[in-house]
């Protein structure tokens, strides 16, 4: 699986407290071997992001991704629930 990332995604992640970045980058190996790994809580989002997915980074911050092409996902947003905003 290839991820491309955002410019918003990479400017948000900078700002993330390394702590949640270690644990990001551990999201992600888990995620790039099945992105429905029940330890993600990967699901589906609604309403202005409904073709959007999202998985738990823990229990604060969340990634905001979609399937753009087969084994190519692209990384939109990551944070806490303000993203959503």
């Amino acid at each position: 699986m290839e991820i491309f990332y955002s410019p918003k995604f990479r400017r948000q992640y900078k700002k993330l407290p390394l702590s949640v970045k270690k644990r990001a980058e551990q999201m992600e190996k888990i995620f790039k071997g099945n992105p429905f790994s029940s330890k993600l809580k990967t699901h589906k989002l609604s309403g202005q992001f409904n073709k959007y997915w999202s998985f738990s980074v823990d229990h604060q911050n969340r990634v905001i991704f979609e399937f753009y092409k087969k084994d190519i996902v692209r990384f939109h947003l990551v944070g806490d629930h303000s993203i959503y905003d």
